[in-house]
Formats: C-alpha cells, sequence, structure tokens
C-alpha cells in the first residue's frame, strides 16, 4: 500500500498552511481580475476549472518545473490554441478531445512550457460549449491568458511576501557560504543515473545536483565527526 501513499518531501504543517492561504487568495483574486477585465465581454467564463489545478502547482510546489510562469502561462495558451484547432479541424468532439489533449502534451514538450493542467485547457476548448466554441482562438486569449496571467502574478507577490523563491532558482553555487566541500559526484554521473531510473523526475536537474552534493557533503561531516568516536 506504500505506492499509493507518496510523500512530498520538505513539506511543513506551515507551508501547509500557507500554500492552503496562498491558493486561497490566489483564486479568489484571480476571479475579481478576470471579471473586471472580462466583463464586457458578457457570456464568456470568468474563471476556467484547470486554474484550480494550476493554483495547486504555483501556491504549493513553487520548485517544481511544473510551476514556473511560463509553464503556467505558456503552456494553458498554447494549449488553449491547440484545442480550439483541433475541433476546427475535425468537428467531431469525442475525437476532437483525443487530439487536443495529445497535441497539446506534444506542443508543451516542443516549446518547454509542460503545465499538466493545460491538458484540462485543452480538453476545455473542445468540450467548454456554446460560449468557448464561439469565442475561437480568443479563448486563449480570453479567459486563459487572463487568468494564467493573474495568477502567476499573485503567486510571485505571495511567495515574495512569505519569503518563498517564486520564480524559482536553483541555489546559486558560486555562493562561498553555501558551496559544500569537494565531493566525487560530477554531471555525467547524474545524467547516467537518470537514465538509469529510466523515469521523469518533477525537479530540475540542476535542484537535484545541487540537493546530492548536500546530502554527500553532509555523509562526509558526519563520518568525519564519529571517525574520533569510534577509535576510542
Amino acid at each position: 500500500m506504500r505506492a499509493f501513499v507518496p510523500i512530498l518531501a520538505g513539506v511543513t504543517l506551515r507551508s501547509r498552511l500557507l500554500a492552503c492561504l496562498g491558493a486561497c487568495l490566489g483564486i479568489a483574486l484571480t476571479s475579481v481580475i478576470s471579471a473586471t477585465i472580462i466583463h464586457p465581454h458578457g457570456s464568456l467564463l470568468l474563471l476556467v476549472a484547470p486554474m484550480g489545478a494550476a493554483a495547486v502547482l504555483v501556491f504549493v510546489v513553487p520548485a517544481s518545473p511544473l510551476s514556473q510562469p511560463w509553464s503556467v502561462i505558456g503552456g494553458n495558451v498554447i494549449s488553449a490554441l491547440v484545442g480550439v484547432a483541433a475541433l476546427k479541424l475535425v468537428p467531431i468532439p469525442v475525437v476532437a478531445a483525443g487530439l487536443a489533449v495529445g497535441g497539446a502534451i506534444l506542443a508543451m514538450s516542443l516549446t518547454r512550457s509542460l503545465h499538466p493542467p493545460a491538458g484540462a485547457v485543452a480538453l476545455t476548448a473542445v468540450l467548454g460549449g456554446p460560449a468557448v466554441w464561439d469565442a475561437g482562438f480568443g479563448f486563449a486569449l480570453v479567459p486563459i491568458a487572463v487568468n494564467s496571467v493573474a495568477l502567476v502574478g499573485l503567486g510571485v507577490a505571495f511567495h515574495r511576501m512569505t519569503g518563498q523563491r517564486y520564480p524559482h532558482r536553483p541555489v546559486p553555487t558560486s555562493d562561498p557560504a553555501r558551496v559544500p566541500e569537494a565531493t566525487m559526484l560530477t554531471a555525467e554521473d547524474l545524467d547516467l543515473a537518470l537514465i538509469d531510473l529510466g523515469e521523469t523526475l518533477d525537479v530540475g536537474r540542476e535542484d537535484l545536483d545541487e540537493l546530492l552534493r548536500r546530502v554527500e557533503h553532509h555523509a562526509i561531516r558526519r563520518r568525519a565527526l564519529a571517525g574520533p568516536v569510534a577509535r576510542r
């Protein structure tokens, strides 16, 4: 059963509560901003459901490559365009739905904007009903781009106020105070290990490299401190 209970590394009660607060404020204020901008357009959606999933990524795992501003904004807008194009090319919803999601994944992969909720954006473009269909490619701008930009902007402001880095940047190893002792690990070792795993990890390569170096650094220190005790 342990395989069904994934562990999110580095999570504390404080970070969970902050994430809940951030998502609450993010979605509420995104709705307000979108309503202000979109209201003159009448029947268009003010807020699309995939933004709920995007909020989970932006506020709960801001360090994930899938949560970064380009992934949220670019992934959602690109997927909306792909979804509209799929429906226009194949006016059979059940077929267009599959093409929209598959095409969106390909487009996001090629543009390095992979964002899981964007798959639902592509699906919404196909199954969203008359209001979405009538908007055509404008759906990618209103409400998708409006929602995405607002959510990312609020995410940046919230994480800055709570002391987190968003957009995420790996800890700079050039900072002398942060550079661990020389280790035996190399970038080539990390690349080979990732090939051995054969899986896609939801963590940036630079962050993974830094994490492994710090693990080895602390292991070396622990052995050094335990050495004299072991000889007594």
